[in-house]
């Protein structure tokens, strides 16, 4: 913190810090960018949120953007975000659909859709003279200050010894009163288990009973909540009695030891398959070892209670699921979990595990987080291993914690994270580390923080409720601990929307295209159909002119981050939408998800940490 730089930043980007996330509606915070060196932009002034206007076409002229250092961000207007899109169910969403898939109706569909969504005029009709960046791109970070280094190579047991370290010392008194006090487990954090399982409270197998028990209550309720989509009492006992003999013998393997966590359904973890809550998937990619991720957790004793359920193949932020259920909300069963992480996030909400491995290409851990009331920490791109994730090869994706608690965050970070080889001589990752909370030197460092407000785009949301309550967390955050608010300007927002959706839209097709073309498409559901004939309409022009413009809103974020630190935004422009009754079996509504993505593309078009 602390580090801003006013002067000219090429456009590689910024490397990630530790974030706060807030009360729900959860405030969502962006790190600072990592430092360069240059000469200050020229100034062109800018007439709307396309940063420079058409530069004086005449008739048949393409439209042609200023180069980005020549815009005059000052003068920039800031535009309401819009987004034209039927609300769809039962039969209509089957013939919208039909029509989207249709060899002749369906480019004559697509095309309106995105004329209408100013889509094909920004990606076609276009000259955006950037060069494309086709993965995030930074440049080395200066050494941070306050924090603990944990070294990307060493044993995930000894990063969370580390990073537990650097906790405030652990007080029982808050929780545990006797040894004797029967204490309900929920929202106990990973520090009371294992005060619990050290003190003899309790032992992994009674907590694995309880697990059990409440799993089987949430799937009888009416309606029922289908949280896990793969789930086995006798492995989990299994599990829990090695943990409970290693506490009976002395000789836990670390703080996670006994600890129960949840694992997303596109990433591996043995003897689950992998189905990315398809009813097929498990047939074309079978699941011979644990992803890293889970392999890093299961070295420190994790306990996995099962496979989560969530939106089929991530392909949406709802959670709406016909195969195996629609996740249902903890806190309100007639709203929606939000997603893709619908599953995990409803498994730590509801207290039947301290964490989970979701993942996040557009917001998928962040949503359901922020819908849910629990911490969702979106990892910097490439920072952890995406080896034995159904979504490994794109450029907004990774695997990221989602915790009752912050401090859970910081342990669980700590086991997950580390590159792979390939993205370590790509990305050149700054060094991991998580902050010190128990230096001396860190009492005031927040002091020095300037937390960076966009205040048309904040309040830019339906339900003045959702930007009143982050503007009451934000108030909170500086009056408490002495951040400074600046005021910031961010061009081309619907830009980075467009460009996220045709980088995230296209990778996924291309993932699944080989089996769409095989005629598999016919076994998902209707909204994923839905999504992939759009995505399949892209074309490779429309994805080079969107890393094109991934180009363009690096700067813009470069040039915010040399005013302040991070830029805090809600996490949703909504909070948790009702689930209509007519949607169990499929629904489209891309309005609302437009609304719960609002904030968070930056995190994955950009990479950034949020």
């Amino acid at each position: 913190p602390g580090r801003r730089h006013h002067h000219k930043t090429p456009l590689p980007g910024a490397r990630g810090r530790a974030l706060v996330p807030a009360a729900r509606p959860q405030l969502r915070i962006h790190s600072a960018p990592a430092p360069a060196r240059g000469e200050g932009p020229r100034n062109r002034p800018g007439t709307d949120q396309m940063g420079g206007g058409s530069g004086g076409r005449g008739k048949g002229m393409p439209r042609a953007m200023a180069p980005v250092e020549e815009v005059d961000v000052a003068a920039v207007r800031y535009k309401p975000a819009e987004l034209q899109a039927p609300h769809l169910t039962g039969f209509p969403l089957r013939a919208f659909v039909w029509l989207l898939e249709s060899p002749l109706l369906g480019p004559l569909v697509t095309s309106i859709l995105k004329k209408q969504n100013n889509m094909t005029q920004m990606l076609q009709h276009t000259v955006i003279p950037e060069r494309p960046m086709f993965y995030p791109e930074y440049p080395p970070q200066e050494p941070e200050r306050g924090v603990v280094t944990l070294g990307d190579d060493r044993d995930p047991v000894d990063r969370v010894e580390e990073a537990l370290s650097c906790l405030a010392p652990y007080d029982p008194s808050g929780r545990f009163t006797s040894a004797d006090e029967k204490n309900p487990f929920l929202y106990w954090k990973i520090r009371d288990f294992a005060y619990a399982y050290r003190s003899g409270i309790t032992t992994p197998s009674a907590v694995a009973e309880l697990v059990i028990a409440g799993v089987e209550e949430w799937n009888n309720k009416k309606p029922p909540m289908p949280m896990l989509i793969f789930f086995k009492a006798d492995d989990l006992r299994k599990q829990a009695d090695a943990s409970t003999k290693r506490f009976e013998k002395g000789s836990p393997i670390s703080v996670l030891d006994g600890i129960f966590f949840a694992v997303k359904d596109d990433i591996d973890c043995l003897p689950y398959p992998s189905k990315s809550a398809t009813t097929f998937f498990d047939e074309i990619r079978p699941v011979e070892k644990d992803a890293v991720a889970v392999s890093r957790l299961r070295k420190c004793g994790v306990i996995f209670i099962g496979k989560a359920n969530m939106h089929e193949l991530g392909l949406g932020v709802t959670g709406n699921n016909p195969n195996y259920g629609t996740v249902r909300n903890p806190h309100s069963v007639d709203r929606y979990t939000g997603g893709s992480s619908s599953g995990p996030a409803a498994l730590v909400s509801s207290g039947l595990c301290s964490g989970a491995i979701g993942t996040d290409g557009g917001g998928s851990v962040r949503i359901p987080s922020s819908l849910c009331g629990i911490v969702g920490l979106k990892t910097t791109f490439g920072r952890t291993d995406m080896t034995g994730v159904v979504c490994d090869a794109g450029t907004v994706e990774v695997a990221s914690p989602l915790t009752s608690s912050v401090e859970d965050s910081v342990l669980l970070y700590s086991a997950l994270a580390g590159s792979r080889p390939m993205d370590k001589l790509t990305l050149r990752p700054s060094l991991l580390c998580v902050p010190n909370l128990v230096s001396s030197e860190n009492s005031k460092i927040l002091q020095s923080v300037k937390v960076g407000k966009y205040t048309e785009w904040f309040h830019d949301v339906p339900d003045n409720e959702v930007s009143n309550t982050c503007e009451d967390a934000l108030n909170l955050l500086c009056s408490t601990f002495g951040c400074q608010i600046e005021e910031i300007i961010l061009p081309e927002l619907e830009e980075m929307r467009t460009a996220h959706l045709v980088s995230i839209g296209s990778e996924a097709f291309s993932d699944m295209n080989a089996h769409y073309q095989a005629g598999r498409r016919t076994e998902m559901t209707l909204d994923t159909r839905a999504s992939l004939a759009l995505f399949k309409s892209f074309t490779s022009a429309d994805y080079v002119a969107a890393q094109c413009l991934r180009r363009r809103i690096m700067y813009y974020h470069m040039e915010a981050f040399k005013k302040v630190d991070v830029i805090a935004t809600p996490t949703t422009g909504m909070t948790a939408p009702k689930i209509p009754p007519s949607a169990l079996k499929g629904e489209s509504d891309y309005v609302v998800s437009a609304k719960l993505m609002q904030f968070i593309f930056a995190g994955n078009l950009l990479g950034l940490p949020a």
